[in-house]
């Protein structure tokens, strides 16, 4: 591994966020889970939940749209809502899905600079009632148009790259999120060997 590799990488790694997380609910086109995944790499989100109770589960994401951004994210793929909500409750105080309701809060008054954990549904019945009653509450994205929805890959994006701005204005990516054991272990998922380091 070349010097430039190993230091871009170990910059990358240094940035990425322990405390905000994206949870996919039956997401059926391979496409838009592999541009949420690009997302979140781009802002620095390391683990992705992937959940599939109502589809089957997925062999293999849209590659074009990923950029292989796949390989450096850490996956978790789930088909019992239960166990995947208990293991969010270990790792995030609050939980968020997005649906459009009365005692929705905008994306704009959740304070992402706690351990955040946002769940996106179904691109055509969204996020389940199951999932939504065990969630902490839900959100929306303000819009002003008359379609009042965003393609899920958009609504991510739109989303994480808020939480992005807020972490980053309070110097959250300052320094790592991630523990010291969590970095080394990734470190040789990506292919680092003892005397790279």
């Amino acid at each position: 591994m070349t010097p430039e590799r190993r230091e871009r990488l170990l910059s990358v790694l240094h940035k990425r966020q322990a405390g905000i997380t994206v949870v996919l609910e039956n997401v059926e086109d391979p496409h838009n889970i592999s541009a949420v995944m690009r997302t979140c790499d781009a802002v620095g989100i390391q683990d992705l939940y992937v959940l599939t109770t109502k589809i089957p589960r997925h062999k293999k994401w849209g590659a074009k749209s990923s950029s292989s951004a796949a390989k450096w994210l850490s996956i978790h793929a789930y088909t019992d809502a239960n166990e995947m909500m208990a293991e969010l409750r270990r790792h995030y105080d609050k939980i968020y899905t997005t649906h459009l309701a009365s005692d929705s809060v905008s994306l704009y008054d959740i304070d992402f600079t706690g351990r955040v954990a946002l769940i996106f549904g179904n691109e055509h019945s969204g996020v389940s009632d199951e999932l939504r009653t065990m969630a902490d509450g839900n959100f929306i994205i303000p819009q002003v148009g008359i379609i009042r929805s965003l393609n899920i890959s958009v609504a991510c994006a739109v989303s994480i790259y808020e939480a992005m701005r807020q972490r980053h204005a309070a110097g959250q990516y300052n320094q790592p999120d991630l523990s010291e054991a969590r970095q080394a272990a990734l470190l040789e998922e990506w292919g680092f060997k003892e005397e790279d380091l």
